[in-house]
């Protein structure tokens, strides 16, 4: 089960100690037991020191989201960059990596669990960034897809990533088959949606 990650984090030199001793924290204990003077007891610096890093705990979860989508990013990316002419390929590949990932998310299944009651210390995590975090993803997928000349304007491509990204985030935060099964449906939809051809042998999960 994956705690930690190995995405960089800019900033100083204890930055990225104190935002994964921060994740490990909260996965361990709960957000609500994340305090400066115990994570810089944790890291061995001074409580001076983490606010000089990161700011306040509101900048601090906001550090751990980024810390963990630069994970979910470079999934995509790799994805797309194994399958250089297969867009339908590209986005089964990216859709399963990143529920696979999310499943095995520790921090991300603690998250979750806030919006159930379990820690609602939890909830700024989720919501602090939630609008900038999908525009993210959405910035960088639509990047990766016109890069494929789909035969789609602009602004009809615009939609069809918009359904894919927003459907994927509901997988993560409630899913509702397995990853594999969920990449094939939304594998199915996209060769429609984008008319793209692929060597992937489509048929809808639902209809097996």
């Amino acid at each position: 089960m994956t705690i930690m990650s190995e995405a960089p984090v800019s900033g100083g030199p204890y930055r990225q100690p104190i935002v994964a001793s921060a994740i490990e924290l909260t996965v361990r204990s709960g957000w609500s037991s994340v305090t400066m003077s115990k994570l810089a007891e944790i890291v061995g610096v001074s409580r001076q020191t983490v606010y000089n890093e990161l700011g306040s705990k509101t900048q601090l979860a906001e550090a751990m989201i980024s810390h963990e989508l630069a994970r979910f990013l470079s999934v995509v990316r790799d994805a797309f960059e194994r399958h250089p002419e297969d867009l339908v390929e590209a986005i089964h590949d990216a859709v399963r990596g990143v529920l696979e990932l999310a499943d095995d998310n520790l921090l991300l299944r603690a998250i979750v669990s806030a919006t159930h009651g379990a820690d609602t210390e939890l909830l700024p995590l989720l919501t602090v960034r939630a609008g900038s975090l999908l525009g993210e993803a959405t910035i960088m997928l639509r990047g990766r897809v016109r890069a494929y000349d789909p035969p789609l304007d602009g602004e009809h491509l615009d939609v069809a990533i918009d359904v894919v990204v927003r459907t994927v985030l509901s997988h993560i935060m409630q899913p509702s088959d397995t990853p594999a099964r969920t990449a094939d449906a939304l594998a199915w939809m996209a060769s429609r949606v984008l008319g793209a051809s692929t060597s992937r042998s489509l048929r809808h999960p639902t209809l097996d």
